[in-house]
């Protein structure tokens, strides 16, 4: 490897498409290699970040480009993570190297495929089951020993409790019911289905927490070989494991039939039991999980929609068709809530 490794330490629009100046800035913090450097900007994803993949005559990486964060260096969420997970053996791409003063942080190159892309091309529901159980194990490894083995990094002081949980709420209504749509729902409707929320959101509180990734689902996971790695873990927080299992097999991008969800739900939890040693109740765990993916579709739709309002990003409307198709066949479980999944819906379709 032409650049190596080091111990971490701070001293020193619409599409997401890179910015002309951002590219310059990556090639001239990687001019100082003394050698003929190849910069590559890669499309961008939802967030304000910008990628680009960085080759040598032998290596590649890839250089993320973000704020200028010298003001928190080896605080900053992602470097926290990062350092943890890996200290764990948690499978999380390597950091190179980084300038903070300039926004950049150079990581291991794990190449393009993300495992949505390889479930793309499975045609067979044993393939299918083959990477959904790697990419279990690799987020419930990541729950168990990252939950078993605390450190001081502010993830562990933040909580999907019930008031972070009804803040995803309130954002899906402001930016898609009341942005998006520009349905304005009524104050007193909107108490309603705000009330309901609550009784969901209290109830997914009260479960035991976890180390959660946040945002766990197959855009965020990449493929080696036979091996998967997670990616964009820098939101980490404590909540019921329930949050990234919901992200994984209700995942807006990719369509599971019911069946195959639970499971791989099933698996999921002989797997935790067999780690942990402890009986799990599979009813229970089940109904949270349905009422999370729930809450976490709500959220997801939230998202796409603050993309449009705030930056015209069309990109992402598309899969809200599917993510409200998921609120409703869960809602349809829980009959104390159709009054809910009435107002929902009644305010998207008509």
């Amino acid at each position: 490897m032409e650049l190596k490794t080091r111990m971490v330490s701070v001293k020193a629009a619409r599409t997401g498409a890179p910015k002309l100046d951002d590219e310059a800035a990556v090639r001239a913090w990687l001019g100082r290699l003394g050698r003929s450097v190849a910069v590559t900007a890669i499309p961008g994803d939802a967030s304000s970040r910008r990628y680009f993949r960085v080759r040598t005559r032998n290596s590649s990486f890839i250089c993320m480009k973000m704020q200028a964060f010298a003001d928190v260096g080896e605080q900053l969420p992602f470097i926290q993570v990062q350092s943890h997970l890996s200290r764990l053996g948690v499978n999380v791409p390597q950091i190179i190297d980084l300038e903070s003063k300039k926004g950049l942080i150079l990581l291991a190159d794990l190449g393009d495929e993300t495992l949505l892309k390889r479930l793309e091309r499975v045609s067979k529901k044993r393939d299918q089951l083959v990477w959904f159980k790697r990419a279990i194990d690799l987020v419930l490894n990541m729950q168990i020993v990252a939950t078993r083995n605390t450190a001081p990094i502010d993830a562990y002081g933040l909580y999907f409790d019930e008031e972070k949980l009804m803040w995803e709420v309130g954002f899906t209504l402001a930016h898609f019911y009341n942005g998006a749509l520009a349905r304005n729902i009524p104050a007193k409707e909107q108490k309603v289905v705000e009330s309901y929320f609550k009784l969901i959101c209290k109830r997914l509180a009260s479960q035991e927490w976890y180390f959660t990734h946040r945002d766990y689902h197959g855009r965020n996971v990449m493929v080696q070989g036979n091996d998967l790695y997670m990616i964009d873990f820098q939101d980490a927080r404590l909540g019921c494991p329930q949050y990234d299992l919901a992200s994984l097999l209700r995942d807006s991008y990719y369509q599971l039939e019911e069946e195959v969800v639970y499971e791989l739900l099933d698996y999921y939890l002989r797997q935790k039991e067999k780690i942990e040693g402890a009986k799990e109740n599979h009813r229970e765990f089940t109904r949270v999980f349905d009422l999370m993916s729930i809450q976490r579709n709500f959220k997801a739709i939230g998202s796409f929609a603050s993309f449009y309002m705030k930056r015209q990003d069309v990109r992402y409307l598309k899969f809200i068709g599917n993510t409200f198709e998921n609120i409703r066949r869960n809602l349809l479980k829980f009959p104390e809530l159709d009054e809910l999944r009435c107002m929902l819906f009644r305010y998207y379709y008509f």
